[in-house]
């Protein structure tokens, strides 16, 4: 039985205008002057608190400021998330091949929240969030759960994500990884971590369908 692990931000989802706003409301919180929206867009895929000190936050601030966006988040994240062109295709077409995870840095509960809103959270078995490991991608920890959860094999299970931390995860937990150009990773970058650079989320599922 092959295993599918997928990334969220940037390979099912598209959440870009929800974590922007979020990072302006924390940055106006403190009185702080906001990144440029690409400096941002760069990080995704970080977790939250690694991502404030970044961009320049101090360690002893960064959970005021995470604190800040996640108050904001959760108020507008359903409205302004949507599915990826063609992810709603690539998680139907994997749940016929496969067993489905989420291996995710974002919060667990808002992450479900969010599948359920946008009516896919069934198709997958588990979903790993920021508070359900110590050590977050690009730490093996958040994959090696996911397989542990499932009671699935690393040698026939895979990880699509759109960054190199997913790729790097991947890598470490001895699964495939695929990366795929529909978020936030660049080509150039992806390549360095993986052989299986594809175009988005469906084509990554279509390539293990051909496996």
């Amino acid at each position: 039985m092959k295993t599918i692990l997928f990334d969220l931000d940037g390979t099912l989802i598209d959440s870009t205008e929800a974590i922007l706003e979020s990072f302006g409301v924390a940055y106006d919180t403190f009185g702080r002057a906001i990144p440029e929206d690409e400096t941002i867009k760069k990080l995704i895929g970080h977790p939250l608190d690694i991502m404030f000190m970044m961009l320049g936050i101090s360690q002893s601030q960064a959970n005021d400021y995470v604190n800040a966006y996640k108050e904001h988040y959760r108020l507008i994240s359903r409205q302004k998330t949507t599915l990826l062109p063609l992810a709603k295709e690539a998680v139907k077409l994997a749940a016929t091949i496969g067993t489905l995870g989420i291996v995710t840095t974002k919060t667990a509960s808002y992450s479900e929240e969010l599948l359920e809103h946008l009516g896919i959270m069934h198709y997958f078995s588990v979903l790993i969030g920021r508070e359900s490991v110590t050590h977050p991608k690009p730490h093996p920890e958040p994959i090696l759960k996911a397989l542990s959860h499932l009671n699935a094999d690393a040698a026939h299970a895979w990880m699509i994500g759109d960054t190199p931390l997913d790729l790097m995860a991947a890598n470490e937990a001895g699964v495939r990884g695929i990366g795929v150009l529909c978020g936030y990773g660049t080509k150039y970058d992806l390549q360095k971590h993986t052989e299986c650079v594809l175009h988005d989320t469906l084509d990554a599922v279509k390539h293990i369908n051909r496996l």
